[in-house]
């Protein structure tokens, strides 16, 4: 594709307009199904970092006393405008991180309107001011906003961390500056239009675009940033986290995941297949999915066999075409890991019964993954401690309920668990003793508000419904409040 053809997104929105980068690199975003590039954007210098971070900073005083029901119908604004650019945005997804179009349009746009109307539900009856108790009614306890955010988000679920942060900050009083994954940018851009559209003040939200190394780096350490919210791996987290600490800036995190999906041999008939659909879900691009499935012995040989058989029905295709299929990983270096994943898997003796390296039959070029599934992995294996973020599923025998929680606690992360079983107060005992910020038992999620984040090394903070807005403010208790 020469560079005439390729979508020209090299702006960055600061202060209210769309304006050209000081310090400006140019970079191509890939489309993953065909491994050419379909924009370019550029790359903040230290100078566009601090111009949009100014821009928050100036705009903050006046967002922070605007009251919350003004904030509140500004929100209401943004979500009517975003609804009419859902295919805009669907289109963007597919294209740039290589989601499925039907994926895109089911599941990738639509996740940010629900946690929108959650957020808005959770305002309406938030204390954003309300009295300490019945007995110190002059101690006021106030919520504001904890000040300028910089909000760092990732490529695989854009539109849902985008508006997990920014939506929160916005209700919460705050100012912000986005920096998007650089390789998923232009969901994000459209973004910024309904923004703009919305009549959201100049400067209360920001967005440039930028790698880790530089924009990531320069937001984590600026004096006048005073809350980091990152989603992304470990390695970037602590990362974030050093730098941030010589300001003391408030961080939260939303890192990775190994989640153990335990299947107890009284488990529903479609636990099996449920777990492993769930799994390959957005190419296996997903830290909360169930990528360690443990399973009762007198199950095991059953569910290895069906574990298979429908990671082998799963069909893998362009982005762009129609129906239920995997999409690509999103680059060459995610698929490169993928692979050298997979190999290890082989190497350090787990079975592979669906699946294996390289490219899918009869596709010779696009980052694809072959569905894949190991059995008779050990808890010490590499594919059952590291995040593969790619359509690998591992499966590990147990023998007693005891046995099961062990493995399944026995990982660096704990971000999200899953218990399969008939037996309800078995579920609910298990569901205790994981140590995971998240469980979901027989396949039923999480209600709309709920709290999402994790444990140890998946990260600290929660995003979503009044968790979420609780996250972006800061708690003032007054004395002597006049009454």
């Amino acid at each position: 594709m020469q560079e005439t053809d390729m979508i020209d997104k090299r702006q960055f929105y600061i202060d209210g307009a769309w304006t050209d980068p000081k310090e400006g690199r140019d970079k191509e975003v890939i489309d993953p199904s065909t491994e050419e590039a379909c924009a370019v954007i550029s790359l903040a210098g230290p100078a566009d970092v601090d111009a949009a971070v100014a821009a928050a900073k100036a705009a903050l005083p006046g967002w922070m006393a605007t009251p919350a029901a003004e904030r509140i119908a500004t929100v209401e604004r943004f979500l009517t405008i975003y609804e009419t650019r859902a295919e805009d945005i669907a289109q963007a997804v597919s294209t740039e991180m290589g989601a499925p179009i039907d994926l895109s349009r089911r599941a990738q746009v639509p996740l940010a309107v629900k946690h929108i109307k959650g957020f808005l539900a959770a305002a309406k009856d938030f204390p954003f001011e309300a009295p300490l108790s019945d007995a110190s009614a002059d101690t006021r306890i106030l919520y504001e906003a904890v000040g300028v955010c910089a909000l760092i988000t990732p490529w695989n679920w854009p539109l849902n961390q985008i508006s997990l942060k920014s939506i929160a900050a916005l209700i919460a009083g705050c100012s912000m500056v986005l920096k998007p994954s650089e390789q998923s940018p232009l969901n994000a851009m459209i973004w910024a239009e309904c923004m703009a559209e919305a009549g959201v003040p100049k400067g209360v939200f920001n967005l440039i675009n930028g790698d880790g190394a530089g924009a990531g780096t320069r937001l984590s350490e600026h004096k006048d940033v005073d809350m980091i919210s990152f989603t992304g791996s470990t390695r970037a987290g602590v990362a974030i986290s050093k730098a941030a600490a010589a300001t003391l800036k408030r961080v939260h995190l939303e890192l990775g995941g190994k989640g153990a999906n335990l299947i107890f041999g009284d488990a529903d008939a479609g636990a099996v297949e449920r777990g492993v659909r769930q799994m390959m879900n957005n190419t296996g691009q997903s830290c909360n999915a169930p990528t360690r499935m443990l399973v009762q012995r007198d199950v095991y040989d059953a569910t290895v066999e069906t574990a298979a058989s429908v990671a082998k029905s799963i069909s893998v295709g362009p982005a762009a075409m129609a129906g239920l299929h995997l999409g690509p990983v999103v680059s060459r270096a995610q698929w490169d890991k993928i692979q050298g994943m997979i190999q290890q898997g082989i190497d350090e003796g787990a079975r592979m019964v669906a699946g294996g390296p390289g490219l899918p039959e009869g596709v010779n070029c696009g980052y694809f993954v072959r569905p894949t599934v190991f059995a008779d992995a050990t808890n010490d294996m590499t594919i059952a401690r590291e995040e593969i973020f790619g359509p690998v599923l591992t499966i590990i025998p147990f023998d007693t309920e005891e046995q099961a929680i062990a493995i399944a606690n026995d990982t660096p992360y704990g971000l999200s668990n899953y218990v399969q079983t008939a037996d309800g107060a078995r579920a609910n005992r298990v569901a205790r003793a994981l140590r995971s910020g998240m469980v979901e038992i027989n396949g039923k999620p999480r209600g709309p508000g709920a709290p999402f984040g994790g444990m140890k090394q998946s990260g600290n903070g929660r995003e979503a419904g009044a968790w979420g807005l609780a996250d972006f403010m800061e708690v003032k208790a007054v004395g002597g409040w006049a009454i």
